[in-house]
């Protein structure tokens, strides 16, 4: 199923983005941070089990695009900055610096909308050290992620599961297809390396549980 435009994606980064490729940065030894790009597929790798429907639904915010976002259980407050597509139609990543921060496409609902908000981060950034979703792994559902919106309010969601995925296996539908609620995704590299590179990706699946001012 393709996701229906307006819904989550626009139409044409909807359909490059569900039918050719993600390529999410890892920043992996001394490279540029481009990692290979995934191919849609099932998941194949650890996965939680589906989260229940919440017992009571929290009402979707309006539009607005996120500016920071924190993660407590695992150290995270980051600024976010804009992502949209690269010239061979692959999800932009950020840039390998210092100053790391996670990163929002453009191209998907912001946090707090009907359908699922996607954020990127790197694991590693060469030879500045940790990116700053190296720990992303590490989450748990139940733990709590908050996006920090340029209006002023919050959205603040609970992980449901967190998977780690062959990169060639990456489950495009998964992270981009349509859902009724406001949700989030959060994406990095994981697992083990083939020279600079990480062979899969680790995805955080979330669901709004809160909103309320900054």
């Amino acid at each position: 199923m393709i996701p229906r435009p307006g819904r989550t994606l626009a139409a044409p980064a909807l359909a490059t983005a569900a039918l050719a490729a993600l390529l999410v940065g890892c920043g992996g030894g001394q490279g540029d941070g481009d990692a290979a790009p995934s191919r849609p597929a099932a998941a194949k790798a650890t996965a939680a089990p589906p989260a229940q429907a919440p017992a009571k639904s929290v009402r979707p915010l309006a539009r607005s695009v996120p500016v920071g976002l924190r993660i407590p259980a695992i150290g995270v407050d980051t600024p976010v900055m804009d992502l949209g597509l690269a010239s061979d139609g692959t999800v932009e990543v950020p840039p390998v610096t210092a100053d790391d921060r996670a990163g929002w496409y453009r191209h998907s609902p912001t946090p707090g909308q009907a359908g699922p908000s996607v954020l990127l981060g790197h694991v590693t950034v060469g030879r500045y050290g940790d990116g700053v979703f190296r720990h992303l792994a590490r989450l748990h559902r139940g733990d709590r992620v908050e996006a920090r919106l340029e209006n002023g309010t919050a959205a603040e969601f609970a992980v449901t599961a967190v998977r780690t995925v062959a990169k060639d296996d990456f489950p495009t539908e998964d992270v981009y297809g349509d859902v009724a609620g406001p949700e989030l995704r959060l994406i990095t590299c994981g697992g083990p390396r083939d020279g600079e590179e990480y062979r899969d990706n680790v995805i955080v699946f979330a669901e709004l549980a809160a909103t309320g001012g900054t």
